[in-house]
């Protein structure tokens, strides 16, 4: 048997608190281990220890559940966000959190996101009496990006990969190799990967540039990006002027093109 998880249930309203308890009483491996009405609850609940998991509503009184999310310290919580609306699932992953759910939330949908939480767990710290342990090295002193699979963790060149795509929950990997699925946000893969070719150029994509084949402007003042194996990739607006300012073009050349 797994080690429970313990949960943090953080919700202003009573009867979701109560339904998320239901729906967590018949999880295994899982245990609530405290309830919250706000944000200052949370954050202390968290601050005192003895929680893996925190249920965060998104909509709670005084500072919001990403507001919340931002404040929370370091250390071994993971945090599922909750929210009816589908549109904050992209802030909810640039915020940090490991997966969301939506309002109301579905036992089977709930005991994925408890998934994937359990399964980005913090490796725990060698024990003093035992024999000290090798870290693992940082993915760029290997000189390349690992990245778990199904089959295995792939181990992926920099220079390999054309693009990174939130698409849905999760962020896909583009490259010469294949294309795959992975945990990393883009905030991780911006410093995992090296910034001298490896762009933030939209809120959903980063971009190597070394990979990119055309850049065909939009009517927003974008751009989309053809990587040389015809992929499409939108540059927002303002990535549009830095991409402009770094290949030492002016607005109006392309708009004469």
């Amino acid at each position: 048997m797994s080690v429970p998880l313990r949960v943090l249930i953080a919700d202003d309203e009573l009867l979701a608190r109560k339904r998320l308890t239901r729906l967590l009483a018949a999880l295994p491996d899982t245990q609530v281990c405290g309830e919250a009405s706000d944000t200052e609850g949370v954050l202390a609940a968290v601050r005192a220890g003895g929680v893996d998991v925190v249920l965060l509503d998104i909509h709670m009184p005084g500072l919001s559940g990403l507001d919340a999310l931002a404040l929370l310290p370091e250390g071994g919580h993971r945090v599922i966000l909750c929210t009816a609306h589908a549109e904050h699932a992209v802030q909810a992953f640039e915020h940090g959190a490991v997966d969301y759910v939506l309002k109301p939330v579905e036992p089977a949908r709930l005991q994925k996101a408890l998934e994937r939480a359990r399964a980005r767990a913090p490796v725990a710290p060698p024990s003093v009496s035992g024999p000290p342990k090798l870290s693992p090295a940082p993915a760029r002193s290997l000189g390349r990006l690992p990245i778990p699979t199904r089959q295995g963790i792939v181990l992926v060149d920099p220079e390999a990969i054309s693009h990174a795509a939130l698409e849905d929950e999760l962020v896909t990997v583009f490259t010469t190799q294949g294309d795959f699925l992975t945990d990393f946000t883009l905030n991780e893969l911006v410093e995992k990967l090296p910034s001298e070719h490896f762009h933030r150029v939209h809120r959903r994509a980063l971009l190597n540039l070394t990979h990119v084949a055309r850049l065909e402007p939009l009517d927003t003042g974008g751009y989309l990006a053809r990587t040389l194996r015809g992929h499409a990739v939108e540059v927002s607006r303002q990535s549009a002027r830095e991409l402009r300012r770094m290949l030492g073009l002016r607005r109006g050349v392309e708009e004469e093109g």
